[in-house]
């Protein structure tokens, strides 16, 4: 393996076990809320709480990785995902959940935008996007993976093995990265002031599109087994296999986003990819059988992958010599959908019984992010 592919596939590894943190108790809302005795607007807040502090972490990270390096700042981050999971395990409340949830969040905002950073830092310019790719495609693997993996381990070892087993595999990569993973060549960049890149416009557009592609992604990806448990009758077990198709199709979108971009312009990409989560959401909305469902989730795995790339890519672009703290930003914007999102979509279905108010308000988000599409330089 060469040592252009050894940075990716580390990157992709590292990015695999942090994202898996993202969505690890989704599937378990079920039997945590009979544990623990709380609502589905306190099941919300657990995604938030990890996104709260992931969010905060997105800028401070990213200028620890233009810093200090890209490699050196994720292993320090991985190791907080680490302990993370195992407090998660442990935990005997749900206080104790919610707040191993926040902690965990300071290890994977670090660990994203350190992993970005790092390829920023060694892959040249004609493959960054393709390689911003692949890691973003990670990133939904795993955060996919668990809605799928979850469940079934939780059958045979309890929601306490569950987490367990994320945690066994934040160990694994984290001594995988501090072993195999290359030191980035030292590179040079014009100094660019910080508030400089915080005040940019066009960060702030790529923030909003990444707030209806990621942020919409993982907020669906919280709710989506229990949406198909209560709305079609499937057992937790099928639902997470089947949600986990809106994560996992990233894999293959993101990826090709970042292939489609320079080729397609950024705008009409973007454009297309919000008009495809709209549809998506409504057919969730109004889901009254197995294939309309299918083919919402699948349609919003397109939609919400497309644009990743892109949107970091150009980031990089803009602030070569910030692309840490540049590509953080765009991030902590896209994580306000999952921080305000979360809770709203429980409180919602709370109030009303079901999805179908929630996913209605979240195809009309998509269609004001459309119109900010115009005002991207392509």
């Amino acid at each position: 393996m060469d040592r252009k592919t050894l940075e990716v596939v580390c990157a992709c590894a590292a990015a695999f076990a942090f994202s898996s943190n993202y969505t690890n108790h989704a599937p378990l809302v079920a039997p945590l809320m009979k544990q623990f005795g709380f609502s589905q607007t306190m099941a919300g807040l657990l995604t938030t709480g990890i996104f709260l502090t992931h969010a905060g972490m997105q800028i401070p990270g990213g200028h620890l990785a233009d810093r200090f390096g890209g490699r050196l700042v994720l292993a320090w981050a991985l190791a907080v995902v680490c302990l993370g999971n195992i407090g998660i395990a442990f935990s005997g409340s749900y206080n104790q959940l919610l707040f191993w949830k926040v902690f965990t969040g300071f290890g994977t905002g670090t660990s994203f935008v350190a992993g970005a950073r790092y390829l920023a830092q060694t892959i040249p310019p004609q493959g960054l996007a393709r390689a911003q790719g692949y890691y973003g495609g990670s990133v939904l693997l795993g955060s996919g993976f668990v809605i799928y993996a979850v469940p079934r381990a939780a059958e045979f070892a309890g929601w306490q093995g569950a987490f367990w087993t994320t945690a066994s595999v934040a160990v694994a990569v984290l001594l995988l990265w501090v072993l195999l993973a290359p030191a980035p060549l030292p590179k040079t960049h014009p100094h660019v002031a910080l508030s400089t890149l915080v005040g940019h416009p066009q960060l702030w557009l790529l923030g909003s599109v990444q707030m209806a592609s990621f942020g919409l992604v993982i907020l669906v990806g919280s709710w989506i087994t229990l949406l198909l448990n209560r709305q079609l009758g499937l057992t937790p077990t099928r639902a997470g296999a089947l949600g986990s198709l809106v994560l996992l199709l990233g894999i293959v979108t993101r990826p090709l986003g970042g292939m489609l971009a320079p080729r397609m312009g950024m705008r009409p990409l973007l454009a297309a990819s919000l008009v495809i989560n709209m549809a998506g959401c409504l057919l969730l909305a109004g889901a009254s059988s197995l294939g309309s469902a299918v083919v919402g989730i699948v349609l919003l795995g397109v939609g919400c992958g497309l644009p990743y790339a892109a949107l970091f890519n150009r980031a990089a672009v803009l602030f070569p010599g910030r692309a840490g703290a540049a590509m953080g930003l765009v991030n902590m914007l896209g994580i306000v959908m999952i921080l305000v999102g979360a809770p709203a979509v429980g409180t919602i279905a709370d109030w009303t019984g079901s999805f179908q108010a929630s996913f209605v308000a979240l195809a009309t988000f998509n269609a004001a992010v459309l119109f900010a599409v115009a005002f991207i330089r392509d």
